[in-house]
């Protein structure tokens, strides 16, 4: 439907609506100048410190933490939707196939609309609320058994059967290595998990609320935010980061290697952040989880992020640029045993769950997001040149 602009002035916006306000949530928000962000009511931060996953996905879904049988009974419930349906798994391989090199994500927008198929999700705009959540909790259930058969399959091995026995996180270690976790590192990989749930009106977010508001299915909006997250300038960046660690090598050459890419205008992976304009807290809270560990890359990465803000603040005066989430994320990683080309899949792994509160809140209002673009191209009307 076309706009009256009579009624409808266009209106400028910052490019990439940076700073626009599109609508009203009770999910979450992110408060850059604090250095601060909420998941409903809680510190995003303290419930990563204290809380299991499923705990805070009752949370972003029900509006509120579970008691001890609630989380149990939550627990056990999401736990028994792991498992694929045949035909799902049957055509893993193919697509596992044909997703090489891309890997697991690239993978996983095919696997995950055969999901909403085989398990009959409906439009949004056709269902009713319990309904929506339920094709939520099947898909958020479903994602980490994706991709780690996805990635398996990609590396010549079998997949691993998810266990009910065992948290979010810890089975989706087992599914990843085909071995029993190691506790440590399972509520490393959790507390990482947690701490990147939900975070604002992110790309991906955005992009799964914009596919909501069209009444489609819970698997196309999800299938939407992977897309989006696929993205170098938004889901690429952990592994990045450590490829900047690889690449200074040694103590000597990060004063040398940081100035000639800062003075150069390239970006230094796992600096700096679209929001936050203090320290990021979630680089806070796994930079300690990483400490805990310890070893001599936790502390080559800590040096590097010393001077990296020292040789910033030197050169580029009055910019407040500290690592993000992804920096130290990388760095917990790769201590727990994950391979590089699984960092961003796993933080789709935990992303999924706010990509879904976002797509329920946006299913309640009926209104689809339908912005219009300033044309500046040649001046219309001209006639169509014959063809002869």
């Amino acid at each position: 439907m076309s706009i009256n602009r009579a009624t409808a002035p266009l209106v400028d916006v910052p490019r990439g609506l940076a700073g626009v306000v599109v609508t009203d949530t009770g999910i979450g928000d992110v408060r850059g100048t604090e250095g601060f962000y909420h998941y409903r009511q809680y510190s995003a931060v303290d419930l990563a410190r204290t809380r299991r996953f499923e705990d805070v996905w009752h949370l972003l879904v029900h509006g509120e933490l579970p008691d001890a049988g609630q989380s149990a009974a939550f627990a056990a419930r999401t736990a028994a939707l792991r498992r694929l349906p045949a035909e799902v798994r049957a055509a893993l391989p193919a697509i596992a196939a044909a997703a090489r090199p891309a890997g697991a994500l690239a993978g996983m927008r095919t696997a995950l609309s055969l999901l909403g198929a085989a398990r009959n999700f409906r439009p949004v705009y056709d269902i009713d609320a319990d309904r929506r959540r339920e094709d939520t909790l099947v898909a958020c259930a479903a994602v980490p058994t994706l991709l780690t058969a996805l990635h398996r399959l990609g590396g010549g091995l079998a997949p691993v059967e998810p266990r009910e026995d065992l948290s979010y996180a810890a089975n989706y270690l087992y599914m990843l290595t085909g071995s029993d976790p190691d506790p440590r590192r399972a509520r490393a990989i959790e507390q990482y998990l947690i701490s990147t749930i939900d975070h604002g009106f992110n790309a991906s977010t955005f992009t799964a609320r914009v596919v909501a508001s069209t009444g489609a299915d819970v698997a196309a909006c999800l299938v939407g935010a992977v897309g989006a997250l696929s993205g170098p300038l938004h889901g690429g960046a952990p592994s990045r980061a450590l490829d900047t660690l690889d690449a200074i090598g040694t103590p000597d050459r990060i004063d040398s290697w940081i100035r000639e890419r800062v003075l150069g205008g390239d970006r230094v992976m796992g600096f700096g952040h679209a929001v936050y304009r203090t320290e990021d807290p979630r680089s806070r809270m796994l930079r300690d989880i990483a400490r805990q560990f310890g070893g001599p890359r936790v502390e080559f990465a800590a040096e590097v992020e010393r001077r990296v803000e020292a040789i910033l603040a030197e050169l580029k005066p009055g910019r407040e640029l500290h690592t993000n989430v992804e920096f130290y994320a990388g760095v917990v990683m790769e201590l727990c045993g994950l391979p590089r080309e699984m960092f961003t899949p796993t933080f789709a792994a935990g992303r999924v769950v706010g990509w879904s509160a976002n797509i329920l809140e946006q299913a309640q209002d009926p209104k689809i997001i339908r912005p219009v673009a300033r044309y500046v191209g040649p001046e219309p009307p001209v006639a169509v040149p014959a063809l002869w």
